[in-house]
């Protein structure tokens, strides 16, 4: 007799993009499951071990105003602390933290073990299970079926995974571990256009077979911002210090005379890569003209003596790999644990999904993560929070929530994974963001926190915390807003500022010159306080760059408008004249909801956009 388990959500996959899921669905009071091959790889760091970057650390941001779990985890196994972009924008300001492998897998245990209404069991998933045109659950490995009202599939790199190091193939979801092969063969029977990718991982090295004494040392900053509002900076784990150093000529001139050998040039792999994270034999390819690429040596975990070389991601074969390493300086008598290699995989066409990440051809099916042909763990993790709480809101039968795109990173992606698709692994960039003056990462709770606590997926702690940060946000405000600097004064002096008369301290911080740390110090604050500085930097921000933000402000108005502009789901496409063939092509696949996105299909022309408006407008007068 088949032993049957139901559940409200059923999440597959351990995973970013499936931790993510289950705990929003779990949060938002849904009775969830995630079922995951391995129970103590649950927050597994596959490829490189860090945290946020550009762009990436804005999505960091974002989940956690919707409280999720990788900022916290962050937070708990944080061992080297970087602000990047420094000198640059506000808007494009990020921050990435090198973690502790091993502690950053304990924290996402841990914080999903807190969450009520979630089960976590250890199963392999041969096939979803449909009803017709609806998702109903799977079945697994050990002959239990699990039956749910929503699954969340987040299975990564796993379905039909195939790794490849030189002229070596084997099946694998990640270096140890079997591929999903057979759910893989049982979803390429449902509705789906499905395409493979690639992605790769460079070799690790033992640490105490590295000379660390005559390479370039990058401290961990001490003052640098926690990645979650929920964390403390004193409650992290000790600082470690990372190391770079270059490939050079010689690494270069021994990759380009066994390219042939590497399994990305010799025809084994059809997955496309991703741009901006390649390969070392697709920089020397790519970048001819250069003699050397930056390489971080990024230690694994305070108690490991694994490195990880980020930069040299490879496919070669090993032999190969421990050449061109140990001519690298510093790594010359570098001993390889793990060899390198490229991993490829099936992925669907996100252009198969609906804003909500639930599936056009198969109802009450989302899906999140690398499945939808992204890459990175910070990409993975917000889809998987929007399925989640999608999820919980289909179970209770509510509309779902679309992030909107200028408003959010998370509805940056999902807008342009739905709309375009996409041919290589996506990767999130700043650059991507119409708005990113409006999208930092300083006011991501400002954007999402009031919203996430009307969905049900802020808990009462984070909210507390989203409200204590506006009362402090305000109370600065409105202080500096009082406070007149005078010529020659103390405070002046301190700030470094020659006056001509008396200023109100909120109109100095137009000034580029003014510090906000020197500002907490003239005033009496203490200037290591994350809350207060945090708060003051949004300030300035706002302040210094408010003519480009209320243009902004604008435009977005603008576009809202035309987000009114319903297009019916029922318009009859084809019966349009002055349309072309293509054109009502697109838009039966797309079925866009609004006049806006319409506008973001490619090669719909202004022509086209107006015919649009006028039969939306009809529809809707009939």
């Amino acid at each position: 007799m088949t032993d049957t388990q139901h559940f409200d959500v059923l999440v597959i996959g351990g995973g970013h993009a499936g931790a993510e899921a289950a705990a929003a669905a779990a949060r938002m009071g849904a009775n969830t499951v995630l079922l995951t091959n391995k129970v103590s790889d649950i927050g597994q760091m596959s490829c490189n071990p860090a945290i946020g970057g550009i762009g990436k650390s804005h999505l960091v941001a974002e989940i956690d105003s919707l409280d999720g779990v990788m900022g916290r985890a962050t937070d708990k196994a944080g061992i080297h602390y970087r602000i990047l972009n420094k000198s640059k924008g506000p808007a494009v300001r990020a921050l990435r933290v090198q973690t502790d492998r091993r502690l950053y897998r304990k924290a996402v245990q841990e914080i999903l073990q807190e969450h009520e209404n979630l089960i976590i069991r250890q199963e392999s998933v041969l096939e979803i299970l449909t009803d017709g045109d609806k998702a109903i659950g799977c079945s697994v490995s050990s002959g239990r079926k699990y039956f749910a009202e929503a699954v969340v599939l987040t299975a990564g790199t796993f379905l039909a995974g195939k790794i490849h190091m030189g002229d070596l193939q084997t099946p694998g979801g990640r270096v140890g571990e079997p591929a999903s092969s057979t759910l893989a063969e049982s979803m390429r029977g449902k509705p789906f256009r499905v395409g493979r990718l690639k992605t790769g991982t460079p070799p690790r090295l033992r640490s105490e077979s590295i000379n660390f004494e005559i390479l370039d040392k990058q401290h961990s900053e001490d003052l640098a911002p926690p990645m979650s509002a929920r964390s403390r900076r004193e409650e992290r784990p000790s600082q470690i210090a990372c190391f770079i150093t270059h490939t050079n000529v010689d690494t270069h001139k021994i990759i380009e005379d066994n390219i042939l050998s590497s399994a990305l040039y010799s025809g084994a792999i059809e997955g496309v890569g991703p741009r901006y994270c390649p390969s070392i034999e697709d920089k020397i390819k790519r970048f001819a003209e250069r003699d050397k690429h930056q390489i971080f040596l990024e230690p694994e975990g305070l108690e490991s003596d694994l490195v990880y070389p980020n930069g040299i991601s490879t496919s070669l074969p090993l032999h190969v790999q421990k050449r061109f390493v140990h001519s690298i300086r510093g790594l010359d008598k570098a001993i390889i644990s793990q060899g390198g290699y490229a991993i490829e995989y099936d992925y669907y066409d996100p252009r198969d999904l609906n804003y909500s990440l639930e599936t056009k051809g198969v109802q009450n099916l989302f899906f999140a993560g690398q499945i939808n042909g992204t890459t990175g763990y910070e990409e993975a993790a917000a889809q998987g929070i929007v399925a989640g709480i999608n999820a919980a809101r289909l179970v209770r039968c509510l509309d779902a929530w679309e992030p909107a795109r200028d408003s959010s990173y998370l509805g940056v992606m999902i807008d342009d994974l739905t709309h375009l698709g996409t041919k290589e692994p996506y990767r999130m960039f700043t650059s991507r963001a119409e708005y990113r003056l409006q999208l930092r990462q300083d006011n991501a709770d400002q954007r999402l926190t009031n919203k996430g606590i009307d969905l049900g997926v802020v808990g009462t702690a984070r909210a507390s915390l989203y409200r204590e940060k506006i009362k402090t946000q305000k109370e600065l405000s409105d202080r500096l807003a009082r406070e007149l600097i005078f010529p020659n004064s103390a405070i002046a002096k301190m700030l470094g500022l020659e006056l001509s008369r008396e200023f109100k301290l909120r109109d100095l911080f137009r000034r580029p010159e003014l510090d906000v740390l020197k500002v907490a110090d003239a005033l009496g604050m203490n200037k290591t306080d994350v809350k207060i500085v945090s708060a003051l930097e949004t300030i300035e921000t706002e302040i210094k760059y408010e003519g480009y933000i209320n243009r902004q402000k604008l435009e977005i108005q603008k576009i809202r408008k035309s987000e009114s502009e319903v297009l019916p789901s029922d318009l009859n496409y084809d019966g349009i004249e002055g349309l072309s063939s293509e054109l009502k092509q697109k838009l039966v696949h797309f079925k866009p909801k609004s006049l806006a996105r319409a506008s973001r299909i490619p090669g719909i022309t202004p022509a086209a956009l107006s015919i649009l408006l006028v039969h939306a407008k009809r529809a809707s007068a009939e």
